[in-house]
């Protein structure tokens, strides 16, 4: 069996304080009087997979909220490939570890096996576990789009979507370069990448010019207080009859003499000659520096209109040196295209053709697939619809091929139903009753459970608006379907708890002047009580009709 839940742990979500869930596999459900919070149980789920967190969630009085799923799966390779990619701790003995937090702050975190992790992450490893399905799910049925969805995972049709989608895009790209070609041969574009090449091409720009030539214009507009500066060093150091290299003559011969009458100082002699050398490299130094700099209007002048030239083309072209660069290399190719406009448009047009030839090739294995696929789908959906109660009914997978490329390939599909003989089958979103498209939904996930991976599917009430027997028959597809995989239902009907495996009831206390919500699995006496009360009360009748109801349940 696929994946499955095993466990759900709340703590301090909306009317819940702390609540612990060991689910079981097969068929689940939870019933409840209204109000009771059978909401807050499928809401912590969804939490838990991803969906948006509102800290309005937080019960009154707590920090912050949390939710801890923990499933069993049997296969976890694939799962664990993903999560090592996203340096998220493996799978251990087949179990898998989500938990969510929440804060009345606004902070959020989230982890996968104890690793925290992005809401992303979590999202795409829940999107594999659950199946879910609410009241008005049935909304998405009516999308054309999400019908050719599950005509398409029906089919197994992953592969030659992803085969067809890479055709696809380098077609759509080979398109818009032929698009952006004949948009960019017009004389009004021509005349300005001319005009802006010889520009840039004039300038005759180089990397990291404009750093080099500041720091030149800046030596040489201040060259006379540099000068200045220089003189007044190599008079200190050198040139003045009290210079530090005069002095230092002295001072040599006043430690060569206490070197004398005490050896115990000679390291003094060495870190002097030192000193010494030192201060002649800085002589030479300052003396060869002040040769180099030279007054010269005519250079300075020379500079700063290069200076000018520079900042004038960095604003006017928005960018810097390597922009510019780069944008000139940019118009060259383009002009370069331009005087070769016919040779590439040839070019192009004839990739253009070849590349939709193969998309096409694609796009025609992909909806023979779906014609087999959808051929094969209408009967057992037909097939699983009279079993709910829809007797007489037509239901039928209709595709319209247009010979025009789309991102899809070039199918169209809408699934049309007629509920009574008679009747010429509409499309789905022309069927006004939320029953009726409720069963068409049960009949069609109960055709893609078997061909459909994920583990767990729950179900929200959405056998709403139907009863008796149709009830009866919910109930006893849900059952199938559990047969295969787990299935949770939240549900009103008594046909459908009657007919589950498990049975859990949710409630309201008050308890210490706080309302809680509590969970907790029903059997035996407990369980006929509770059916009876769907029933519509504890009499007599209602209890031996709930004793009827779990005694015709298969074992």
């Amino acid at each position: 069996m696929p994946a499955t839940l095993r466990s759900l742990r709340i703590r301090h979500l909306a009317l819940v304080e702390s609540l612990d869930w060991s689910v079981k596999p097969g068929f689940n459900v939870v019933t409840g009087e209204t109000g009771a919070g059978k909401s807050i149980i499928l809401g912590a789920l969804t939490l838990v997979l991803g969906e948006r967190a509102d800290k309005s969630l937080i019960r009154t009085g707590a920090d912050q909220c949390s939710v801890e799923a923990t499933f069993d799966l049997g296969d976890t390779s694939k799962l664990n490939l993903f999560l090592e990619e996203h340096g998220i701790e493996p799978c251990e003995e087949g179990q898998l570890l989500l938990k969510r937090v929440f804060t009345g702050s606004g902070t959020n975190r989230q982890f996968i096996n104890g690793s925290q992790t992005t809401l992303a992450n979590l999202r795409e490893v829940g999107a594999g576990l659950v199946d879910l399905h609410g009241p008005h799910d049935h909304q998405s049925l009516f999308s054309r789009d999400q019908q050719r969805a599950i005509i398409d995972a029906y089919a197994d049709a992953d592969e030659l979507l992803q085969r067809f989608g890479a055709e696809f895009s380098e077609f759509t790209r080979l398109r818009e370069e032929l698009e952006t070609l004949a948009s960019e041969t017009s004389d009004q574009n021509l005349a300005l990448w001319r005009f802006q090449h010889q520009e840039l091409t004039i300038a005759e720009l180089r990397a990291g010019e404009l750093a080099e030539l500041q720091n030149r214009y800046n030596v040489a507009a201040n060259a006379r207080r540099i000068l200045e500066l220089t003189a007044a060093v190599s008079e200190g150091l050198s040139q003045a009859d009290d210079s530090i290299l005069n002095r230092l003559g002295e001072i040599a011969r006043q430690l060569r003499e206490l070197e004398r009458l005490d050896p115990a100082t000679a390291p003094f002699v060495n870190q002097y000659e030192a000193a010494a050398v030192e201060i002649e490299e800085l002589e030479r130094a300052v003396s060869d520096y002040q040769r180099r700099v030279e007054i010269d209007p005519e250079a300075l002048h020379e500079m700063e209109s290069r200076l000018n030239l520079l900042q004038s083309l960095q604003r006017k072209y928005h960018g810097n040196e390597d922009d510019l660069i780069g944008l000139r290399e940019e118009l060259g190719g383009r002009l370069a295209r331009f005087d070769r406009r016919d040779e590439i448009r040839q070019e192009l047009e004839v990739k253009l053709a070849a590349q939709r030839q193969k998309a096409i090739l694609w796009a025609k294995q992909l909806s023979e697939r779906r014609r087999a696929a959808a051929a094969k789908l209408a009967p057992t959906v037909q097939r699983h619809l009279t079993e709910l109660g829809f007797k007489q009914s037509h239901f039928e997978v209709h595709l319209e091929t247009p010979e025009e490329l789309a991102p899809y390939g070039f199918d169209m599909v809408e699934f049309l139903f007629a509920p009574n003989p008679g009747e010429a089958p509409k499309p789905l979103r022309a069927i006004a009753s939320s029953g009726e498209i409720s069963r068409v939904m049960l009949a069609i996930k109960t055709a893609l459970a078997a061909e459909d991976l994920i583990g767990l599917l729950v179900f929200d009430e959405i056998d709403a608006n139907v009863g008796g027997e149709v009830a009866n028959a919910v109930g006893a597809k849900m059952r199938a379907i559990a047969e295969s995989r787990q299935v949770l239902a939240i549900t009103h009907m008594p046909q459908v708890a009657s007919a589950a495996a498990t049975h859990f009831c949710v409630s309201k206390d008050i308890i210490d002047g706080r309302t809680r919500t509590t969970l907790r699995p029903v059997t035996g006496e407990e369980r006929i009580q509770e059916i009876a009360r769907m029933l519509g009360g504890r009499s007599k009748l209602a209890l031996e009709h709930a004793r009827e109801l779990l005694t015709r349940r298969p074992r």
